[in-house]
């Protein structure tokens, strides 16, 4: 499964970047494929591991803010690795076709 999430400490103020970082701390430590940008973090990896990474990551951040806030969503396919990579090849290679 692919999870993307977003963990956003609230009543700390506007910059938030700190806290995220602890968050996405926690996700670089799992050693699950992930990718963070702008808006999310996706993970990916089997059910209980990737959920235990999020609640983690979430309590990474719930230990310095008064609330936190969780988005998430998830791509559950059983029997597909490597999700995050083949998933924007595939999109690519669209783009790419449509080029010529």
């Amino acid at each position: 499964m692919i999870v993307a999430f977003s963990v956003t400490p609230l009543g700390v103020g506007e910059d938030v970047g700190e806290y995220v970082a602890d968050a996405v701390r926690i996700v670089r430590e799992s050693g699950l494929p992930h990718r963070t940008d702008a808006m999310f973090t996706s993970v990916e990896g089997e059910w209980d591991e990737v959920m235990e990474v999020v609640k983690r990551a979430v309590a990474a951040v719930e230990a310095r803010a008064p609330r936190v806030s969780l988005v998430l969503k998830a791509d559950i396919r059983p029997g597909v690795t490597d999700g995050l990579t083949a998933k924007v090849e595939t999109v690519e290679r669209y783009l790419a076709q449509q080029g010529d």
